[in-house]
C-alpha cells in the first residue's frame, strides 16, 4: 500500500535574486551566463522519462508493470513501502495463513469423532514470526522479478504529481515523466472520527497483523474484513464481540448468504451485538460501551458494556489511498468517497493518466492483477478493445465455513423481471459432518434467467466453498444454462454434485 508526501519542496525567491545579482556583478559575466544556461538545460535534462510509470507497487500496479515491460516498454514503479501492496503485507496472503490455523483448530474438535485420541491443544502465537518470515520472502521475490526484467527501474519513495505542464511527478526531489501513467496506490482501512471514539483506541486491520498475542476482542463492522477478523479470532479461542448496525452481516451479498452467515458466527460462539447504533469507551480502561437500538421500536435504546476488552478493531471500510498524490493538480475526476473515476478502459478524466484497483472502488482486491495487464496490452500491443470484462467476478470470503459467490443475486428480479429469473436452492449437512459431534450446514443458490434458463448467479457457503468456486465461475462466464448443469456428470459422494442434481 503506498502511502504520499503531503509537503512540496519551495524555492525561495530571495535565492534567485541572490544568485542574479552576483552573475551580472562580475567581469566574467557572459561565462557564467553561458553556464547558467547550460545549467538550466541540464536540469531540464535531469526529469527522467519513461514510457510507462505506475505510482504504486501493489497487485494492479505490478501486474501492469511486469507485463508492460515484457511487451517492451521502458517502465518504472514507484512504492514507498513494501512491494506487494495490501494484498501481500496486510490482506489476502497473511490472512490465509490465519483462516488456515483456524481451520487446525476447526479440525481438532473433530478428531475424536474420526477416531483419533487428542490431548488439549493450545494455539501459540508463534505462528505470527512464521507468517511474517513468508510475506518477507514474497516482498523479495517482487524485488527479484522486477529486477530481471532490465527495462523496469524500481524506485523507493513517495510519489507527488507538480504542477508541470506535463503529468509528471516527484520522488525524493527527482522529476519522472511518462506518456503513459497509472494509479494504483490501492486503499487504506476507514477509522472512525475522533468526534464519535478516539480512532487511537483501537487499530484496523493492518493492526491485526501487528498482534503479539490472542486477545479479548470486540470487532465493529459488518463486511467481509470484519466477519473473516471475527471467525479466524473466535476459532482460535479469543472472546469475540462482533458489533453491527443492522441485522446481519455481508448486507451487499445474496440475502440467503447473509442470513446462514449471521447464524454462522453466532453457532461459532461470536458474541453479536445487532442494531447497535454507535460504540463507546468509558474511562475505566478497556470497556466498549454500545448503545443498541431496536429498528421496529424508535424510542427502545438499551446500553450495555462489554467489560476486559483487549482488543477494539475498526472493521468498518476501506478508503482509496491518496492522500499526499496531489490528484487535485491533476484535475482528476474523484467520486464522493475520493475513489478515482474511470471509464471500462482503466482511462481517468485527463488524458494519459490512468488507474486500477482500489483506488478506484470498485471489484475490489484480485482484479486489480487482470485490469493492469489488459491496459498494459492496450497500451503497448495495440490492443485497442482490451479491457476488463467487470461482470461476474468471483469472490471467496474467507469465513468459517468459507462463502463463495459470482454473479447475480435474488436482485436480478430488478433487471429482468420477476417472471424471468427463476431461483434454485438447497441446504445440506456435508458428509465430512455426518459422524462429528460438531455440525455446520452447506447452502446453495443458483439464479437463473430466461427461457433457457441461463445460469447468472451462484451462492454458497460451506466446507470446501473457497476451492470449489473457481471451476463454477469459468462455466458462468462461458453462458453456462441450468440444462448444462445437468448434463453434467455429478461427481459421488462430493458437495458439489448438488449444483448439478438442484431440482
Amino acid at each position: 500500500m503506498a502511502k504520499f508526501l503531503s509537503q512540496r519542496a519551495v524555492i525561495k525567491a530571495s535565492t534567485w535574486f541572490a544568485a542574479r545579482k552576483l552573475i551580472f556583478s562580475t567581469p566574467r559575466r557572459h561565462e557564467l551566463i553561458r553556464r547558467n544556461m547550460a545549467s538550466n538545460r541540464a536540469s531540464a535534462a535531469e526529469t527522467s522519462r519513461f514510457d510507462f510509470l505506475v505510482i504504486g507497487g501493489g497487485s494492479g500496479g505490478l501486474a501492469g508493470a511486469r507485463r508492460a515491460s515484457e511487451l517492451g516498454a521502458n517502465t518504472a514503479v514507484i512504492e514507498s513501502h513494501k512491494l506487494g501492496g495490501t494484498c501481500v503485507n496486510v490482506g489476502c496472503v497473511p490472512k490465509k495463513v490465519m483462516w488456515n490455523a483456524a481451520v487446525h483448530a476447526e479440525y481438532l474438535h473433530d478428531h475424536s469423532d474420526y477416531g483419533f485420541a487428542t490431548e488439549k491443544v493450545n494455539f501459540s502465537w508463534t505462528l505470527k514470526a512464521k507468517r511474517d518470515a513468508y510475506v518477507s520472502r514474497l516482498n523479495q521475490i517482487y524485488r527479484n522479478n522486477l529486477d530481471k526484467q532490465a527495462k523496469i527501474e524500481t524506485i523507493q519513495g513517495y510519489a507527488r504529481f507538480t504542477d508541470d505542464p506535463e503529468p509528471t511527478v516527484e520522488v525524493n526531489g527527482r522529476k519522472l515523466t511518462a506518456p503513459h501513467i497509472l494509479i494504483a496506490t490501492g486503499g487504506q482501512p476507514s477509522v472512525v472520527s475522533d468526534e464519535e471514539v478516539p480512532a487511537s483506541l483501537g487499530i484496523t486491520s493492518d493492526g491485526f497483523f501487528e498482534l503479539e498475542t490472542l486477545p479479548r476482542s470486540v470487532i465493529v463492522g459488518a463486511g467481509y474484513i470484519a466477519v473473516e477478523m471475527a471467525g479466524i479470532l473466535a476459532t482460535l479461542g479469543s472472546k469475540t464481540s462482533l458489533v453491527i448496525r443492522q441485522t446481519g452481516v455481508l448486507r451487499n451479498f445474496d440475502a440467503f448468504i447473509s442470513a446462514n452467515c449471521t447464524k454462522e458466527l453466532q453457532n461459532n460462539g461470536i458474541d453479536l451485538w445487532k442494531n447497535s447504533q454507535s460504540v463507546s469507551k468509558t474511562d475505566k480502561g478497556l470497556e466498549v460501551t454500545i448503545v443498541t437500538k431496536d429498528p421496529e421500536k424508535k424510542n427502545d435504546e438499551k446500553i450495555s458494556t462489554i467489560e476486559e476488552v483487549e482488543c477494539l478493531l475498526w472493521a468498518i471500510g476501506r478508503q482509496p489511498h491518496t492522500s499526499g498524490l496531489n490528484i487535485g493538480t491533476m484535475g482528476l475526476d474523484t467520486d464522493e468517497r475520493g475513489h478515482i473515476i474511470v471509464d471500462e478502459f482503466q482511462n481517468t478524466s485527463r488524458p494519459g493518466i490512468y488507474a486500477v484497483g482500489d483506488v478506484c472502488g470498485k471489484a475490489l482486491l484480485t482484479p486489480a492483477i487482470a485490469a493492469g495487464r489488459k491496459l498494459a496490452h492496450r497500451l503497448f500491443e495495440g490492443k485497442k478493445d482490451s479491457k476488463l470484462d467487470y461482470s461476474s467476478i468471483p469472490t471467496v470470503v474467507f469465513s468459517h465455513p468459507p462463502i463463495g459467490t459470482v454473479g447475480l443475486t435474488e436482485e436480478a428480479v430488478k433487471s429482468h423481471g420477476k417472471e424471468n429469473v427463476k431461483i434454485y436452492k438447497t441446504s445440506f449437512t456435508p458428509m465430512y459432518h455426518a459422524i462429528t459431534s460438531r455440525r455446520s450446514p452447506c447452502i446453495m443458490k443458483l439464479v437463473c434467467v430466461g427461457k433457457e434458463e441461463k445460469v447468472v448467479g451462484l451462492h454458497m457457503q460451506g466446507l470446501g466453498c473457497d476451492e470449489m468456486l473457481q471451476g463454477f465461475a469459468v462455466a458462468i462466464k462461458m453462458g453456462a444454462t441450468k440444462a448444462d448443469f445437468d448434463n453434467t456428470v455429478a461427481i459421488h459422494p462430493t458437495s458439489s454434485e448438488e449444483f448439478v442434481t438442484m431440482r
